[in-house]
């Protein structure tokens, strides 16, 4: 059996799923205590802007990461930390807990000015996924966005908003909040994916905030 509550407290999102799930269509399972930043490809014109990983770690290693400031043409990740740790909770049964958390700060992206569309920026932002034994959680929170009307509260899952030229042509759509549970009891959340359309003149994605964990063994 499988609860799953979704709620949101001021710029937050959070996500719980207790147990293990039944009766949903299998997906690929996320993987056990993984974060990172963002990343990001996307080609405009000519040019093809990628921005690998950014402060990526996992319970396996690295299980801290450091990243720096990345500007590239139209796309800027502030850097942030992250840490995936592993805590023993009782010696005698070996049993575990894992926090995967990564933290972003100063993203902008400026690609969609050209097109006649907003400058995206955010200050602050933060993914985290928490597992035991018999449960999961993930969560979200961002501060200081500019560019992106906000979602309401709560965030629903899969949340859309289109990001438009002021002649309300949409250039590309922010997703908010998405969630993947393949119905073994983990967790994988994206807080945000930004996806060019066609009018803007450019193609593929920005990702801002992944994590994900499952039940410790």
């Amino acid at each position: 059996m499988r609860s799953t509550i979704a709620r949101r407290a001021g710029l937050a999102g959070t996500l719980l799923v207790a147990g293990l799930a039944v009766g949903v269509p299998a997906q690929a399972a996320p993987q056990p205590g993984v974060a990172q930043i963002g990343s990001a490809e996307f080609t405009k014109g000519d040019a093809t802007i990628k921005v690998p990983a950014q402060g990526q770690c996992s319970v396996s290693g690295p299980k801290t990461t450091t990243a720096q400031t990345v500007s590239k043409n139209g796309i800027t990740f502030g850097g942030g930390t992250s840490s995936c740790a592993t805590t023993v909770t009782d010696p005698k049964t070996s049993a575990t807990t894992t926090t995967s958390t990564a933290t972003g700060k100063n993203f902008e992206l400026s690609a969609l000015v050209s097109a006649g569309g907003p400058r995206i920026k955010l200050s602050t932002f933060k993914v985290t996924c928490t597992a035991t034994h018999t449960q999961t959680n993930a969560g979200w929170t961002y501060g200081g966005m500019s560019g992106i009307t906000n979602p309401p509260n709560p965030v629903p899952v899969g949340y859309v908003v289109p990001l438009k030229k002021s002649n309300g042509t949409v250039l590309a759509n922010a997703v908010f909040n998405i969630q993947n549970l393949p119905g073994d009891g983990s967790i994988g959340l994206t807080m945000l994916r930004i996806n060019f359309l066609p009018a803007s003149g450019m193609t593929g994605q920005v990702i801002l905030g992944h994590t994900s964990c499952a039940p410790t063994p």
